[in-house]
C-alpha cells in the first residue's frame, strides 16, 4: 500500500526528479509552458509517458512519413489501433503487429503473453473479430543456459495466452544471432475480419457523452512500461520487474465477446484499448483525436489494491480493460451488457468541449493539462544521422565465393542451423487448429486462414533478414519487404498492405539512427513498387544491452487475399514426375548468408542485391500461372539459397525425391542467397503452357526414390537420402535445448 508523500512541484523541479521518469530538462520545460506552471507529481507523469518514444514516436516520427499508407483499399491506415484494407464483399482485414521486447528480457513468460493479449485488443478495439496471431521472434545464440530459458518462456508465454483465449497462432518466423544475446526480439501480430458497418475508431465525441472504463481492474502492474520501452536495457533492469504485466486471457476472452456485442449497439461512440500508458494514453488520445476533452473521477475507476494514487491508476498498464464513450443516458444498458460476462463497466467520467484532461482525485484537481500537448503535439526531434564506418568496410569487398569441400554435408550442416531448422517444437505448443479455419498450418512459406461463407481465404506472414539490414539496411529493407510478399505469392495470394515492427537500437547514437532513416527508405520505396501500404505499426528503439545493439530488425507483418480456395499453394513437391523449375537469377552472393555464418562464424561483405521492377515481374508471373491452375508446389528462396529450399519442399512430401542439374559455379548454385527467386514444381502436361507464362528455368524432376540427387556438369556433387536431411532439419532445435 503506497502512503509516500508525492514531491511537490517545487522539489520535482529542483531535485530534477522528472529525469528519473524519462523527461529531458528542455521536455519539463516545455510542459512549464505549456502549464504556465510548474507540473505536479502526476502531471509530470502524464507528460513522461506520453511523450516517451513508445506512445509519441518523437525521434521517429520524421522516418516514419515516409511510408506509403494509402490505397484503393485501405479503410483504415496508422493513427488507430490497427489498419484495415478491404477485400471485397462488404468485408475488411484489420491487423496489426507490436513489439513487447523490453518486459519479455526480464520477465519472458508474462512479457511475451502481455504482448499477445496487448495486439488482440488493438484488433477487437475496431470491431473485429481476431482470427489469427503470428509472431517473430529473436535470440542470442542457442548456447548460454539463459538464452535457452528466455527462448522457452516466451514460446511458453506466447502459447499460454493465445491457446486459452482460443485464437489460433498460425505463422511466425525465429532467428538466432548473438546481437540478440541481451535483448530478445518477441513482436507479436494479430489478423480480424470485420463487415464495413461494423468499424469503430478511438475517439471520444459529443460533449456530455460518458467515459466508462470496461474490464479488469486496476493494479500497479506495468507503472511506467511505456518508458521503461523507451531505454536501454542495462545491469539494472531487473530491478523493473513490476513494470510487467501480468495477463488472464480468460477474461480477455470475456472481454473480447462482451466488446464485439458492444460493436453492435448505437449507444457506443468510440472505443480503444488501454495499451502502454494505460489509461493515461487511452483517454489523451481519444479526446485529441475528436477534438474534444475529457473529465474523469478517479474514484471511480475500479481498483484492485488499495490507497492506488492518481499516478499510479494513470500510469498503471493492468491488462484487460477498455476505455469506451457512449452516449449519454445510456449507461446502465451497457453495464448490463457488460454485467452478462461478469465484467464491470463504469462511468468514470465525460466528454467535455474545452480540449483538456482534467483528473478529480478525493474531490480535488490532481491534473489539467491540454489533451493536444500530451497527444498530437508531443515533441519531435530530427536526431543526427551518420553512415557507420563498417557499412563503408563491407560495401568495399567484392563478391568471393567460399570454398566447400563436401557439399552434402554442408547441406545437412545448414539444415541444422537454428535459423533454418524446423520450427516443430515452437509451433507444436501452439494451438494452430482452434475455430479449424485453418488452411495451411506453420511451416509452409505462409499461413492461410479461410474466411467462412466464401470461397476466399487470407495468406499471413512475417519477415525480416536482419543480417542483411545490418550489412546495408535500405538494401535489407527492401528485401524483407520483397520476402514477405513472395510468401504470400508462393501460397497463392495477392499482397494488400502491410504492418510492420520497426526494432532498432539507440536512436540517440547517429549510426543508429542512420540504419533507421536507411531501412525505412528501402521499405518505402519496396512499398510503392510492389503496391503494399503500410497501414500501422510500432516503433521498439533503445533495443541494446550494456551499450550494444541488436542487428537493426524492422519486421513486415504482411496479409493477402485468395480469391479462391483452389488457388492455395504449399511448399512441398506433390508427386513423382512433376517438372521442377527455378524462376530468378541467381548470382555469387554469399554476404549475410547462411552459409557464410557457417563457415566463417561471422557475416561480412555486401546484401544479396534486389531489384524491385524484376521482383515485381516475377511475382506477378508466379501468380498468375497459380490462378491459372499450372503449378503444384511453390516455395522463395530464401536462407542457404536453392540445396535448402529442395530440402525443405521434399521433406514431409511422402517419400519423394527429386533430381535435378544444375550448370556454372556449383556452391554458388546451391548456397547463393540471390532474391527474387522461386522454386516450382509443375505436372508434365502443363510444362508449355507454364513456359508460356513464366521465364523459369527446367532443372530437374520430382522422383518416386526419397532421394535428392543433384549433377553438375562435373556428374553427380550429391546425393542425400531425404530422411537423414529430414533428420537433420528436425532434430536440430530440441538437440540444442536439451
Amino acid at each position: 500500500m503506497s502512503l509516500m508523500l508525492e514531491p511537490s512541484p517545487e522539489q520535482i523541479k529542483a531535485e530534477k526528479i522528472y529525469r528519473d521518469m524519462g523527461l529531458s530538462d528542455e521536455e519539463f520545460r516545455v510542459a512549464e509552458n505549456i502549464l504556465g506552471r510548474t507540473p505536479n507529481y502526476t502531471e509530470t507523469g502524464l507528460f513522461s509517458v506520453m511523450w516517451s518514444e513508445h506512445c509519441s514516436y518523437k525521434n521517429s516520427k520524421p522516418v516514419l512519413k515516409k511510408f506509403p499508407t494509402s490505397g484503393e483499399k485501405v479503410l483504415q491506415g496508422p493513427g488507430e489501433g490497427a489498419g484495415i484494407v478491404d477485400i471485397g464483399d462488404g468485408q475488411a482485414v484489420v491487423f496489426k503487429i507490436e513489439s513487447h521486447n523490453h518486459p519479455s528480457a526480464i520477465e519472458p513468460y508474462q512479457g511475451a503473453a502481455t504482448g499477445v493479449g496487448g495486439i488482440i485488443r488493438d484488433v477487437f478495439s475496431m470491431g473485429a473479430r481476431p482470427i489469427a496471431l503470428l509472431n517473430s521472434l529473436r535470440f542470442g545464440e542457442l548456447e548460454s543456459d539463459r538464452v535457452k530459458y528466455l527462448f522457452k518462456e516466451v514460446v511458453a508465454g506466447i502459447a499460454g495466452y493465445g491457446n486459452c483465449i482460443g485464437i489460433p497462432t498460425v505463422g511466425g518466423e525465429i532467428q538466432f544471432e548473438a546481437s540478440y544475446e541481451g535483448n530478445p526480439l518477441v513482436n507479436a501480430m494479430c489478423v480480424g475480419l470485420i463487415d464495413h458497418k461494423d468499424i469503430k475508431k478511438g475517439q471520444a465525441h459529443g460533449v456530455g457523452n460518458t467515459v466508462m472504463y470496461v474490464g479488469a481492474k486496476t493494479g500497479r502492474d506495468g507503472i511506467h512500461g511505456a518508458t521503461f520501452a523507451s531505454e536501454e536495457l542495462t545491469e539494472q533492469s531487473d530491478e523493473k520487474r513490476p513494470a510487467v504485466q501480468v495477463g488472464d486471457p480468460f477474461m480477455e476472452k470475456l472481454l473480447l465477446e462482451a466488446c464485439l456485442e458492444l460493436i453492435q449497439s448505437d449507444a457506443l461512440v468510440g472505443i480503444q484499448d488501454m495499451g502502454a500508458a494505460g489509461l493515461t494514453s487511452s483517454s489523451a488520445e481519444m479526446a485529441s483525436k475528436a477534438g474534444s476533452g475529457i473529465e474523469m473521477n478517479l474514484d471511480l475507476v475500479p481498483q484492485r489494491e488499495k490507497g492506488m494514487t492518481a499516478y499510479e491508476m494513470m500510469l498503471s498498464e493492468s491488462q484487460e480493460r477498455m476505455l469506451i464513450v457512449v452516449k449519454k443516458g445510456r449507461e446502465q444498458e451497457i453495464a448490463d451488457l457488460f454485467s452478462k460476462y461478469d465484467l464491470e463497466a463504469v462511468a468514470v467520467g465525460h466528454v467535455t468541449d474545452d480540449k483538456r484532461l482534467r483528473l478529480i482525485h478525493k474531490g480535488e484537481v490532481v491534473a489539467d493539462v491540454p489533451v493536444d500537448a500530451l497527444a498530437e503535439d508531443a515533441p519531435v526531434y530530427h536526431k543526427p544521422s551518420r553512415e557507420p564506418e563498417y557499412f563503408r568496410k563491407f560495401q568495399a569487398m567484392d563478391n568471393s565465393i567460399p570454398q566447400v569441400e563436401n557439399y552434402g554435408e554442408t547441406l545437412l550442416q545448414l539444415l541444422k542451423q537454428p535459423t533454418i531448422a524446423s520450427k516443430e517444437w515452437v509451433y507444436n505448443q501452439y494451438d494452430y487448429m482452434v475455430r479449424t479455419n485453418t488452411v495451411v498450418a506453420p511451416g509452409s512459406d505462409a499461413a492461410v486462414v479461410r474466411i467462412r461463407g466464401t470461397r476466399k481465404a487470407l495468406a499471413m506472414t512475417t519477415d525480416c533478414n536482419s543480417r542483411y539490414l545490418y550489412l546495408d539496411p535500405e538494401t535489407g529493407g527492401k528485401i524483407a519487404v520483397a520476402e514477405a510478399a513472395r510468401n504470400i505469392v508462393a501460397s497463392g495470394g495477392q499482397p494488400l498492405a502491410l504492418t510492420d515492427c520497426l526494432n532498432f537500437g539507440n536512436p540517440e547514437k547517429p549510426e543508429i539512427f542512420w540504419q533507421l532513416e536507411k531501412a525505412v527508405d528501402g521499405m518505402s520505396e519496396a512499398c510503392r513498387v510492389l503496391q503494399t501500404p503500410v497501414i500501422g505499426g510500432n516503433v521498439s528503439l533503445y533495443n541494446e544491452t550494456n551499450g550494444t545493439a541488436v542487428y537493426p530488425t524492422p519486421v513486415v507483418g504482411m496479409v493477402g487475399l485468395i480469391e479462391d480456395l483452389d488457388h492455395i499453394t504449399t511448399q512441398n513437391f506433390k508427386a513423382a514426375g512433376d517438372l521442377i523449375y527455378v524462376l530468378g537469377e541467381t548470382k555469387p552472393e554469399f554476404g549475410g548468408s547462411e552459409l557464410q555464418k557457417l563457415l566463417s562464424g561471422k557475416i561480412f561483405g555486401k546484401a544479396p542485391e534486389l531489384n524491385l521492377e524484376v521482383e515485381e515481374k516475377n511475382q506477378k508471373q508466379v501468380l498468375d500461372a497459380i490462378r491459372s491452375g499450372l503449378i503444384e508446389s511453390a516455395h522463395d528462396l530464401a536462407e542457404g539459397g536453392l540445396s535448402v529450399a529442395l530440402a525443405e519442399s521434399l521433406i514431409g512430401s511422402n517419400g519423394l525425391g527429386a533430381q535435378v542439374t544444375i550448370h556454372g559455379d556449383v556452391v554458388s548454385s546451391l548456397f547463393s542467397e540471390s532474391q527474387s527467386r522461386f522454386l516450382l514444381t509443375v505436372k508434365k502436361e502443363n510444362k508449355a503452357a507454364f513456359e508460356n507464362l513464366v521465364e523459369a528455368t527446367l532443372i530437374g524432376e520430382v522422383t518416386s526414390t526419397p532421394t535428392l540427387q543433384i549433377l553438375s556438369d562435373e556428374g553427380e556433387i550429391l546425393s542425400q537420402d531425404v530422411e537423414e536431411l529430414e533428420q537433420a532439419w528436425k532434430g536440430a532445435i530440441p538437440c540444442l535445448l536439451s
